[in-house]
């Protein structure tokens, strides 16, 4: 599904930018239940979780696209073992020390 996606255009930032709208709109969406209904604060609890369910979602494919835009950014530079090696040092900011065989 994720390289579905990926293939589609739609990027890390996209799914990012669509988890930051739906906290803003769970915000919204609960003031307005609760400044604009006559069913109490019960209501406006349960639209503002309703929409902000969907935040973390959308975070999560964020990261799993920036997996996929990672490793596809690899696969075009480098080849074999070496290749998924580089993907994890450069995703960690290079904190991961790199170990060679004989030295």
């Amino acid at each position: 599904m994720i390289k579905m996606l990926h293939k589609m255009g739609i990027r890390s930032s996209h799914m990012y930018a669509a988890g930051v709208a739906s906290i803003g709109a769970s915000i919204a969406s609960w003031l307005m239940s609760r400044n604009m209904e006559k069913a109490g604060l019960d209501r406006a609890d349960r639209w503002g979780i309703f929409v902000g369910q969907w935040a973390p979602t959308f975070l999560a494919l964020g990261v799993a696209l920036r997996i996929e835009e990672t490793h596809m950014e690899v696969d075009e530079g480098a080849v074999g073992e070496e290749a998924k090696v580089e993907m994890f040092d450069r995703a960690s900011g290079g904190v991961r020390p790199r170990t060679h065989a004989g030295t």
